[in-house]
């Protein structure tokens, strides 16, 4: 079959600047290479290990927002496209949220999660993300609840949220502390 390409930052989030990421490319062939591209234009062919390849964002500026994303190449021939990743370099001026989850960070398939991000200021919106990955958004008045319902092995990873402000300008949160959740 055709292979798939996921893109996804690590870690998630807006990027204040000066501040760092790595977008992450992961395609379930290894045996070709993965190029990066930035609107039209192509950055440069990616360092991989593996199926893995990743390019680092450090010291960000402005310049570095923008639409990414990878192509996966082998022999020259461009068999796969990732989808497009949206990448925000922002001042992040509100507080960190806290990220907790109900019942706790071993669940069984087929379960319940309720996953709750609370930020100590009022109207804001969290989004939550699962291996840098948007998952979901939660509208909070000081928090935000999501339900998980019927649990799968899929669901398990690293959690974390990020909130920002209801107003014409946004302004963003740094991004919450990582949660583990192993779904057996």
């Amino acid at each position: 079959g055709v292979p798939t390409i996921s893109i996804f930052l690590k870690p998630p989030g807006v990027i204040p600047p000066g501040g760092s990421t790595t977008i992450c490319c992961i395609c379930q062939r290894s045996f070709g290479s993965f190029v990066l591209y930035k609107g039209s234009r192509r950055l440069h062919t990616l360092e991989q290990s593996g199926s893995r390849a990743e390019f680092f964002i450090s010291n960000a500026t402005y310049k570095d927002r923008g639409t990414y994303n990878c192509h996966y190449l082998e022999g020259g021939t461009v068999l796969a496209r990732s989808n497009e990743l949206e990448v925000s370099v922002e001042e992040l001026r509100l507080p960190r949220p806290n990220l907790s989850v109900l019942p706790g960070h071993e669940v069984t398939a087929g379960a319940d999660v309720m996953f709750r991000c609370t930020i100590p200021h009022p109207s804001t919106v969290c989004y939550l993300y699962l291996e840098g990955q948007i998952r979901a958004q939660l509208l909070s008045r000081e928090q935000g609840d999501y339900n998980l319902s019927h649990v799968q092995e899929g669901d398990s990873g690293r959690y974390s949220c990020q909130c920002y402000t209801i107003k014409a300008s946004r302004e963003w949160s740094t991004v919450s502390k990582t949660l583990d959740i192993v779904v057996r």
